[in-house]
């Protein structure tokens, strides 16, 4: 009798291929994309910027990174996604690339390979044409509702990225559509959101007219894919945020002096340091896990990702706290980027569910022997 198939243990370190990617993304967004240049987008209407957007997407080629090789992507994985991310949460770029490369991407391809519709705009986005995003409101745990409206009339509000967005995937009872944002009928209003730098809308049909890309059973599996890919990934970036206020606020208490020592050099400040770097190792291995179950596969997928965020999003948060407070007064200043790193943790802890939603799925996919 053949012995059962032992598990695969999860790749948590990174390939050197990962390693080189990370540090071209890393190279652009410190050209593009540094704190002042940041703050400065985040006072006005437009804090995406097209050009950043385009090296990101098109340069590096990150946009199609998840897509297959035969239907014009680049044949990478999550892990390569989830390194992008991490890079994206390090410096709180403005960029569509969850929302649109990841979460879009994802549905699509799970609706791809029979060379219908779905097809031809998952080449688009993967080249960074077009920039597609889900109308669903961010947060939107996978397993929560995968239609929000009964027909392509009516609202959808809290979407991300939606202001940017070229094509809007719209799940609906009759199926699920792909909408031009500016198609007559649709009206993209944007919100006032807590992260300035990734922005929320309002999305109002009012008699519009779409293209079919599933009908209703297999357009839900395909929105729930795209947002666990998406849950799972945002850990990543997550991480990104933790690791910036933990190196930042390191360098910061080791330069700041009081009472001719080093503030960093004080027992309760060490304390607080460690503990924080305890966790962000920890989400590091959370969130690597739930990116290397995504790229091979793995049936505990929903497993991971429900344990990554779980975690990785009250590790972010306190991150930034203890980056915001440990900077002392510069820390509550606009001109200081501690405070996008705060808001952008912040909004990330409710997005695609929060926090105990996650450790609700944890408890009921983990099969707990009988007493």
């Amino acid at each position: 009798m053949t012995a059962p198939a032992q598990p695969t243990a999860p790749d948590l370190l990174y390939s050197q291929d990962e390693e080189d990617l990370r540090s071209a993304v890393r190279a652009l967004l410190a050209d593009r994309a540094d704190a002042p240049t940041v703050i400065a987008a985040t006072e006005t209407d437009t804090p995406y910027d097209p050009r950043l957007w385009d090296a990101l997407a098109t340069g590096i080629g990150a946009a199609g990174l998840l897509v297959p090789e035969r239907l014009g992507g680049q044949g990478a994985s999550h892990r390569e996604a989830a390194v992008v991310l991490e890079e994206l949460g390090r410096s709180v770029a403005p960029a569509p690339y969850l929302t649109s490369s990841v979460v879009a991407t994802e549905t699509l391809l799970a609706l791809a390979g029979d060379g219908g519709p779905a097809d031809a705009l998952l080449g688009e986005v993967a080249s960074g044409a077009r920039t597609a995003v889900l109308a669903v409101p961010f947060a939107t745990p996978p397993a929560g509702p995968a239609a929000t409206l009964a027909t392509l009339d009516g609202t959808v509000r809290g979407i991300a990225d939606a202001a940017v967005a070229d094509v809007l995937l719209v799940p609906t009872a009759e199926g699920l559509y792909a909408v031009g944002a500016t198609a007559p009928g649709a009206a993209v209003e944007p919100l006032v959101p807590l992260d300035l730098t990734r922005p929320l809308a309002t999305l109002t049909l009012s008699g519009a007219t779409g293209t079919p890309l599933a009908p209703p059973e297999a357009g839900a599996a395909a929105v729930r894919r795209g947002l666990l890919a998406g849950a799972g990934l945002l850990a990543s970036e997550q991480l990104g945020i933790a690791e910036w206020c933990l190196t930042e606020t390191v360098r910061y208490t080791r330069e700041r002096h009081q009472f001719n020592r080093p503030v960093g050099s004080f027992q309760a400040l060490k304390h607080r340091m460690a503990q924080l770097w305890l966790e962000v190792v920890s989400a590091r291995a959370a969130a690597r896990n739930a990116a290397d179950a995504l790229a091979t596969g793995s049936p505990d997928a929903p497993l991971a990702v429900a344990v990554a965020q779980a975690y990785c999003s009250g590790v972010a948060v306190h991150a930034a706290e203890e980056c915001v407070q440990l900077h002392g007064g510069i820390g509550m200043t606009w001109e200081h980027p501690a405070h996008l790193y705060l808001k952008r943790a912040k909004a990330d802890s409710i997005a695609f569910g929060s926090a105990g939603g996650h450790r609700e799925a944890v408890a009921e996919l983990v099969e707990l022997p009988a007493p």
